[in-house]
């Protein structure tokens, strides 16, 4: 017994022996940054002080302040941020709930004008007859002249119950007309349309992941399970993400009890979470596709990544945003908040999708993307091959749309905008959405309304003969060359005045779109793009083709492989 406590109490030694350096190093170190906190918040502090007395003119201490939080955090990333007590409602409206106090409509504001922008379907605004493209001129007596976007905004919110006025002047009425509303609770859905696509797919369009958006995801999944689903479109496009939470809530809807979702890690270990689902599944085997593009984020991508990580979803589209962080929000004094990064996130297969990497800067301080000698390789759960460090790569891409100079110039410039309000008010009605176009013959009365408008742009080779002509009067050769850059310079013009025909197909999808909104609002838009949205037509091919299907999801082949570092196609792009 003897021969065994000696050894074995000279190892206990050493134990507490080594246990207590490290809680000496861990407290120093603790009190070293404690030592620094406090004397840089004297240092601040102090700095502060001075200013705000002995400045030579009168300084804001509020602005100057928050100038200072601003730029302090502006040094980490741009989801590490300080809201005022004046920002609280926006931001929970933003980041938290989707319930507000209105009319339900929005504005812009043009030339001086304030225009509703958008009226939403069943609240006050829509049902009082206040259409997109009227004009704000009053809100309860009080002039809309000089207001920014952000005061009319306030002025048309409030409790719930409350009258406002507005008096509005429409394009197509030479006087005013007044509007009565009642204020109601606004609430924007999370899941902005559902319902079925060709051959039963259904399809579900969620935009954000703030508060409830898992249980309308599962409501309308559970309301679409009646129509005999033989597959399902979750499209995430555009989705910038929110709550962590909900986005787990969604991937349970589609895979078993106790499995890996997603892992938060951060430097403070109280922030190291693991998030596993917790529920039966509502459609553990049905067929699933997944829309991404490069505006999904956060959120959108945990549940996409999931999803293709454990070779449960088919993920269509283009890369996503890469967005691996994670924020937390914090109370701080006098009611205002701070909302901190405080992780990292992990999808199934180990990978954070993280794209840029704000601890790394350039010398100028502008962030890099992630290198690609960074970059790591992972498995799904089948065995194919993923990436981190540069968003979610859909397994099928699909090239995206690109619009062409005039279609963005006639969009920015509000042409189109404002030839829809004409449209609505001179036809009462139209068919149904999902079938809607615009004949040759409309669109030719588009084309007429534009005449002696100014919609000037300039195209990339109007730019380079003007960088000629520079280069060219530097180098005194102008002269020379004249006749042949004036006859380019015709040519190039008169090319330039057929874009409206040339690019007629893609004009008049946007121009049918938003033409559809004043008739239908939202779901209106959403239903009449089917018939031109190339990602859900792979969707359906995909759904439609079960060993396709199969072969994706076990990495057979060409599917092997999804996005190689420094690929802009995966290796089954194009098929």
């Amino acid at each position: 017994m003897n021969n065994f406590k000696k050894p074995f109490g000279k190892l206990f030694k050493k134990v507490i022996i080594t246990g207590t350096i490290l809680v000496g190093l861990f407290s120093v170190a603790f009190v070293e940054d404690l030592f620094q906190v406090s004397k840089n918040l004297d240092i601040f502090g102090s700095l502060y002080k001075d200013l705000s007395i002995n400045y030579v003119d009168e300084v804001n201490s509020s602005e100057i302040m928050k100038t200072g939080i601003d730029a302090m955090l502006e040094e980490l990333d741009p989801y590490t941020e300080y809201i005022p007590e004046s920002e609280i409602e926006n931001y929970k409206l933003k980041y938290v709930s989707t319930q507000y106090g209105g009319v339900g409509s929005s504005i812009i504001l043009r030339n001086e004008k304030v225009i509703i922008s958008e009226t939403f379907q069943g609240f006050p605004a829509q049902k009082a007859d206040v259409r997109p493209g009227d004009e704000i001129l009053e809100i309860n007596g009080v002039s809309m002249k000089g207001r920014s976007s952000e005061q009319v905004s306030q002025m048309l919110k409030g409790p719930k119950g409350t009258p406002v006025t507005l008096l509005i002047r429409r394009p197509a009425s030479s006087q005013p007309m007044e509007k009565k509303l009642i204020r109601e609770e606004i609430k924007q859905d999370n899941v902005t349309y559902y319902g079925m696509l060709p051959n039963h797919v259904g399809y579900i369009k969620l935009d954000k992941f703030l508060e409830n958006s898992g249980q309308e995801v599962k409501d309308a999944l559970l309301d679409l399970k009646k129509n005999n689903l033989t597959g399902l479109v979750l499209d995430l496009r555009y989705n910038g993400g929110g709550i962590l939470q909900e986005a787990v809530k969604i991937v349970n809807l589609f895979v078993e009890k106790d499995v890996n979702v997603v892992l938060q890690k951060g430097r403070n270990r109280e922030k190291t979470v693991s998030y596993k689902t917790f529920n039966t599944p509502i459609e553990p085997n049905l067929p699933l596709v997944v829309l991404v593009n490069n505006r999904s984020a956060s959120a959108s991508e945990i549940v996409a990544g999931s999803l293709q990580d454990l070779d449960r979803a088919v993920v269509i589209g283009q890369r996503s945003f890469g967005k691996g962080l994670v924020q937390q929000t914090f109370n701080l004094p006098y009611n205002t908040l701070v909302k901190i990064t405080v992780a990292k996130y992990y999808t199934p297969s180990g990978r954070c999708i993280q794209a840029l990497d704000y601890t790394h800067r350039d010398a100028d301080g502008s962030v890099v993307k992630v290198a690609d000698s960074l970059i790591s390789q992972y498995k799904t759960k089948n065995g194919r091959f993923v990436y981190d460090g540069s968003g979610i790569y859909p397994d099928l891409f699909v090239k995206p749309v690109k619009y062409n100079l005039i279609t963005q110039t006639l969009a920015s410039k509000f042409f189109i905008f404002d030839y829809a309000t004409k449209f609505r008010n001179e036809n009462e009605s139209i068919g149904e959405a999902s079938k809607f176009n615009l004949s040759d013959s409309e669109y030719s009365k588009f084309v007429n309304y534009l005449s002696g408008k100014d919609y000037s742009y300039r195209t990339k080779t109007e730019k380079l003969l003007n960088d000629l002509k520079e280069e060219a009067d530097k180098e005194n050769k102008l002269a020379e060359i004249k006749s042949e850059f004036d006859a380019l310079n015709v040519k190039v013009s008169h090319s330039k005045k057929n874009d409206l025909l040339q690019f007629k197909d893609e004009i008049r999808k946007v121009l049918e779109n938003e033409i559809i909104a004043r008739y239908y609002f939202e779901r209106g838009r959403v239903e009449q793009a089917f018939q031109y949205d190339k990602d859900i037509s792979e969707a359906l091919k995909v759904i439609g083709n079960r060993p396709v299907l199969a072969s994706i999801l076990k990495g057979e082949g060409t599917f092997k492989t999804i996005g190689k570092p420094g690929e802009d196609f995966s290796a089954n792009a194009g098929k």
